[in-house]
């Protein structure tokens, strides 16, 4: 199989949609002997920060030298960014050698009642009553044979969506983490923030430490309760870290905060000096967060500010570490996003605003993005646009440009400015739900 053949099997997961539940990702991991049983994980959940949390916590333990796996989605360019080892992407021969070796695990695997031949995953169109897995389901296991191969000392290990059901749950970790929880994905994790932190929550094991950086007062009430009920030590990381790291922004502070929380609470387990907790943060990098290039003469800051609580972490950025200088804004979103209070926060940025239409099937209307900005700010300048492209073409004499929103349109946007070259992956993180998970 070759690595176009092996994106191109993956592509057809998507059929599949994204299923809520840990059975078939359980019992295809059994079919290739529970690799995940070999490895030590910090399993990462939260409504943002998940990402930029787990780039702290992989560059301190790599800045310790141990050998670290980094498993987190979606991908900004390739495919190849959800899979690392010592922040080196995994290589498109053993992507390929991973998608054919997990399609050969034999289907009567996902058949609790058993029988049915030889047929594998390669083959669905001889395969009955059995859950077949999904490209998220697929991908997880994927990760954990890779990492299993590895022999990394640690995984650090960021869950997909919500947590109790998602398919990175079926490990057992040394920690829990819990970045933050605020309103997104309702529509799968529940309407409220309690609801919302239950699902997140879900990623508690028994007596393992449970560490989380939540705020709102009943989403730390529900993730400190289920720590009580499963015995597990529960610290609440309240402050900002002093000494900023690499990356910037006042919610990055938090974030960090917790990672070092994180790193001290393991340390007799995943031993950490001093100096490379801070030689770590030190180095971290985490593209599309609040990243600046300058290209051509030319500065562009991308940051994937893909909700409320996001887009207002930006602003608070933006008037603290760019103030007075002057942006044009490009702007696109996914439609299940609450898109008008998104546009209400983001558009007093600018005097100059291209909305567009993101690279997925979910995106938001370009004329219903501008006619909200223009709401918001009614002195700028609002143009719509089919692409992140055309929208770089109609600011191209705009010294300074924000590209905000979601991380399909960040993903695009490194393409377009030459700061990827991994082009025609950004659709594999396209996944419609199939259900909500049960209450």
């Amino acid at each position: 199989m070759t690595y176009a053949e092996a994106l191109d099997y993956l592509k057809g997961l998507a059929v599949f949609g994204a299923h809520f539940g840990l059975e078939t990702t359980q019992r295809l991991a059994a079919g290739l002997g529970n690799p995940q049983a070999r490895l030590r994980f910090i399993h990462v959940a939260g409504t943002n920060g998940k990402g930029s949390t787990c780039a702290m916590l992989e560059s301190i333990y790599r800045a310790a030298g141990l050998g670290v796996g980094l498993f987190t989605s979606p991908h900004l360019v390739s495919f190849r960014e959800r899979m690392q080892v010592g922040r080196q992407l995994i290589s498109e021969e053993d992507v390929a050698r991973l998608v054919g070796e997990v399609i050969r695990v034999p289907c009567s695997v996902f058949r609790p009642e058993g029988g049915g031949g030889v047929a594998a995953l390669g083959t669905p169109s001889l395969i009955t009553n059995y859950s077949p897995p999904t490209f998220f389901e697929f991908v997880t296991v994927m990760a954990l044979r890779y990492f299993a191969e590895q022999k990394c000392d640690v995984v650090i290990w960021e869950t997909g969506l919500g947590g109790r059901l998602d398919a990175t749950n079926i490990v057992t970790p040394l920690a829990s983490v819990i970045t933050n929880i605020a309103l997104d994905h309702q529509q799968w994790l529940g309407n409220t923030l309690a609801a919302i932190a239950t699902e997140k929550a879900g990623i508690i094991k028994p007596g393992v430490p449970v560490l989380t950086a939540a705020d709102a007062p009943e989403a730390v009430a529900v993730i400190r309760a289920k720590a009580e009920r499963m015995g597990a030590t529960f610290t609440l990381v309240t402050d900002e870290l002093n000494a900023a790291p690499a990356l910037r922004g006042a919610h990055q502070r938090r974030n960090a905060a917790l990672a070092v929380a994180v790193v001290r609470a393991l340390r007799d387990t995943l031993p950490v000096s001093d100096t490379a907790l801070r030689r770590g943060l030190e180095t971290v990098r985490w593209a599309g967060r609040l990243q600046v290039e300058k290209i051509g003469g030319r500065e562009f800051l991308l940051d994937g500010a893909h909700n409320v609580d996001g887009a207002r972490a930006l602003v608070t950025a933006m008037r603290e570490e760019f103030a007075g200088a002057p942006f044009a804004l490009v702007l696109g979103m996914l439609g299940d996003k609450d898109c008008e209070l998104m546009c209400r926060t983001l558009a007093p940025l600018a005097q100059r605003i291209a909305v567009v239409r993101v690279g997925s099937s979910r995106s938001a209307e370009p004329t219903e993005l501008a006619e909200f900005c223009r709401r918001a700010n009614q002195s700028a300048l609002v143009t719509a646009h089919e692409s992140a492209g055309n929208a770089l073409t109609a600011l191209e004499q705009e010294p300074r440009v924000v590209i905000a929103g979601s991380l399909y349109l960040i993903g695009e946007a490194m393409e377009r400015l030459g700061l990827d070259v991994a082009a025609g992956e950004r659709e594999l993180n396209e996944w419609q739900a199939k259900r909500a998970p049960a209450q």
